[in-house]
């Protein structure tokens, strides 16, 4: 494994231009099921995958009329390799952020993932979230490893896995 300063790690805020780069990178690099909701129709990247993506991303971060949160795509030395988000949530006693991240198949495994929490963390805390949180899969292990690394308490229900971590 490559170690983490071999990389120079961005997130830059999601607009048209950046979005079109993430299509890119997730049509290259990654299978649909694994940065956007299913899809009924053929496997792969159709065409209609292709726009469903394009929209989803428009709807939940670039449209101010329906956007619910904060996406960055994230480029490793200077190639789009993923996205990064943040939601604000509102919890019961505080306000919440829920992360996610999707990186392509080439990235992963590097120390990224870490790099890329440690950013969204700084974001929260910046924003004025007092809690952090995520789901996951139990086989997603790289994903349970990342959470419980920065400190998240994980809670284990079924197949799925839910990190809280207090900031």
């Amino acid at each position: 494994m490559t170690g983490l300063s071999d990389f120079e790690i961005v997130l830059t805020p999601l607009d048209e231009a950046t979005l079109a780069r993430l299509l890119e990178a997730a049509v290259a690099d990654a299978e649909p099921h694994e940065v956007m909701p299913p899809l009924d129709g053929p496997p792969g990247w159709t065409p209609e995958r292709r726009e469903a993506f394009l929209a989803f991303h428009r709807r939940r971060s670039l449209d101010p009329d329906t956007a619910i949160e904060t996406t960055w795509l994230i480029e490793v030395d200077g190639r789009a390799a993923g996205a990064a988000r943040l939601q604000p949530v509102h919890g019961a006693s505080a306000v919440e952020v829920e992360a996610g991240v999707w990186l392509g198949r080439s990235c992963r495994g590097r120390g990224i993932g870490k790099r890329v929490a440690e950013v969204l963390l700084e974001a929260a805390r910046d924003g004025g979230a007092a809690r952090f949180i995520a789901s996951t899969t139990v086989d997603n292990a790289a994903a349970r490893r990342l959470l419980s690394g920065t400190g998240a308490d994980l809670d284990v229900h079924g197949e799925e896995v839910d990190a809280r971590l207090e900031l």
